[in-house]
């Protein structure tokens, strides 16, 4: 059996949890992680603390280590950061969007109205995650993804998913035509307000959501 990266193996299991392959509070045993990626225990052992330093997973004494389950409470004060970090790199995506991610975008956008259209909220959750994801991209904020990218290691996606509760889509959808249509024209002001606006909407709902036995998240699908 390889050693493998340590990175390289905390990157794999961190797409395992955000695709729902490990729940919540599962239990991540070393043995199956080493036959699963074929890697050493020592390498396994050194990315679970690292995820475990990104929040991902709690590692125990005598317990080993598991998925963390983020509260309602936490999955707030989360989205409140992911606030103000993607409000500013929606404002970046205005100011260097190019005309060929423009069209991504309006494509995107485009999707979303037609998977609104036909009651499919599990596709439109997924190309919510694309239209972030570009966003982001096109803002170009490499210290910011970054930031991102951890705290969406802790909203875990299958905890709790906005976009499959009724009539959550539609009103999703209106928001985030509101954030291409700004970074479309170009204008980092109303980009910035209008992502604003959409996560602080998030907020609220995660707030009123009575989901307690399956955590919270908005990793995608908000």
């Amino acid at each position: 059996m390889g050693a493998g990266d340590p990175q390289e193996i905390a990157a794999r299991i961190r797409r395992s949890v955000l695709d729902g392959q490990f729940a919540p509070g599962q239990r991540l045993i070393e043995a199956e992680l080493c036959e699963l990626y074929e890697a050493s225990r020592s390498t396994v052992r050194q990315a679970l603390r690292e995820l475990a330093s990104d929040g991902l997973v709690e590692v125990q004494r005598n317990k080993g280590a598991r998925v963390r389950t983020v509260t309602t409470a936490e999955a707030v004060e989360i989205t409140e950061v992911r606030m103000m970090i993607e409000g500013l790199m929606a404002a970046k995506a205005a100011e260097r969007v190019t005309p060929e991610q423009a069209d991504r975008l309006l494509e995107i956008k485009r999707s979303m109205r037609e998977k609104v259209a036909a009651h499919d909220p599990l596709a439109y959750s997924n190309l919510n995650a694309s239209l972030h994801a570009l966003v982001q991209e096109i803002a170009g904020q490499r210290t910011a993804r970054d930031i991102l990218l951890r705290l969406q290691g802790q909203l875990v996606r299958h905890q709790f998913r906005l976009a499959l509760q009724p009539g959550r889509s539609e009103v999703s959808l209106g928001q985030h035509e509101r954030i291409v249509d700004a970074i479309v024209a170009r204008d980092p002001v109303a980009a910035e307000a209008a992502m604003r606006a959409h996560l602080s909407d998030v907020i609220t709902q995660i707030s009123h959501a009575q989901t307690p036995d399956l955590g919270a998240s908005a990793l995608v699908g908000s």
